[in-house]
């Protein structure tokens, strides 16, 4: 995150002593990424945050790799397969490289356990439901649009206000998600040209330490591998952290799009980077001003990255058969743009209005079977008249 936050008690100064009511200290717990060099929080633990009691292994998360996928563009619709389960638990794997995997999950029970990604950074976009993310950094409410930011090796949960239709975006990095830098000025706050600003991003409120002891179930996920820590006391110990390290979240219906003249090319709806893909907002806007503006997009061939689209709502100009919680995927180096009819559509056209994400990979994005079991077979057919 661009900028510090504070919550509950801390000391003055950090690596001091902070004693509790009985004259024992509390456990100060130092949580910084790239090694010492990057962005970092101390928490404050009742308890010593390395206590277990045991350690087991589970299954291992099964992506349902497809090696024989063949090189073709991809649509497909992720709400036409559904597992049940938590906002873990429910999750199904569409896309994957060696630095990222896409998945989406459809949560219909909260959770009895709690749970990390120790390889991981993760970003979980909220398609539709409401309720709370719980970590030992406080409360994170969210909402349909929101797109939550969890740093690596951050234990949270998940719990959702109700069940009737809930539907969740993971993208899984094992780089962090971060702001570009052009869009910061020197002392790292956001410029005037961003298409956010600070107070856009939701930050986590303050919750009372849980001071509870007992058996709790962690469940850790190592990449493909899964294992349950039975720590004795509860983990959301935390009376006071302070830092630039910590889950945010910020609305796609926040993005403030830009618009030239003719049609600008998708780094413009760029919302975060990682070392390894970037990943966009693209939001309803007005369209280019130039009296022989051509709104659709051209034809591209870009032939180092994958595009994945996934379409939130509204009417996506330059597809047809499209919908909500569809997903193309464009693999590099093979020519995609508008279908038959939509260029030529375009031309005169004052406005658009749709909500989808994308992200653009800088190696191939590999599709799981899944993707097999909830295709259009025929899209790579849609550009024939």
């Amino acid at each position: 995150m661009p900028f510090y936050h504070r919550l509950g008690k801390i000391p003055k100064k950090k690596h001091t002593t902070m004693y509790k009511a009985d004259g024992t200290l509390y456990k100060e717990e130092l949580v910084s990424s790239k090694g010492f060099s990057g962005i970092y929080s101390n928490k404050y633990h009742i308890h010593m945050p390395t206590r277990t009691i045991e350690i087991n292994e589970l299954d291992k998360v099964n992506y349902r790799v497809w090696n024989e996928a063949p090189l073709k563009h991809y649509h497909f619709y992720t709400d036409k397969l559904k597992k049940d389960g938590d906002f873990f638990s429910s999750r199904i794997a569409y896309l994957h490289n060696s630095h990222c995997v896409v998945l989406a999950a459809k949560p219909n029970k909260n959770p009895d356990y709690f749970y990390k990604n120790s390889f991981a950074h993760e970003f979980i976009f909220v398609h539709r439901g409401s309720g709370v993310l719980l970590s030992d950094y406080g409360k994170l409410f969210f909402e349909p649009g929101d797109q939550i930011v969890i740093p690596q090796g951050t234990i949270y949960q998940m719990h959702f206000d109700d069940f009737d239709d809930n539907k969740i975006v993971v993208v899984e990095s094992d780089t962090a998600f971060e702001i570009p830098k052009h869009y910061k000025n020197e002392y790292g706050q956001l410029e005037e040209h961003a298409p956010f600003e600070e107070r856009d991003f939701k930050i986590p409120e303050y919750m009372d330490a849980i001071d509870e002891k007992g058996k709790f179930s962690l469940i850790i996920k190592a990449g493909h591998r899964l294992f349950e820590y039975i720590i004795p006391e509860h983990p959301f110990d935390v009376v006071g952290w302070d830092g630039f390290l910590y889950p945010f979240s910020f609305n796609i219906k926040d993005y403030n799009p830009k618009v030239g003249r003719i049609h600008l090319p998708p780094p413009v709806h760029l919302l975060y980077t990682t070392q390894h893909f970037v990943l966009c907002n693209f939001n309803p806007r007005p369209f280019d001003w130039h009296e022989q503006a051509i709104p659709a997009p051209y034809y591209h061939s870009n032939i180092d990255s994958a595009e994945m689209l996934y379409y939130i709502e509204g009417e996506f100009m330059s597809r047809k058969g499209v919908g909500e919680g569809s997903i193309t995927l464009h693999p590099m180096g093979i020519p995609h743009g508008p279908q038959p009819g939509k260029t030529e559509e375009s031309v005169g056209a004052k406005f658009t209005h749709e909500y989808a994400l994308m992200l653009d990979t800088f190696e191939p994005l590999n599709p799981t079977l899944n993707v097999l079991d909830a295709n259009d077979e025929n899209y790579y057919k849609s550009w024939m008249d």
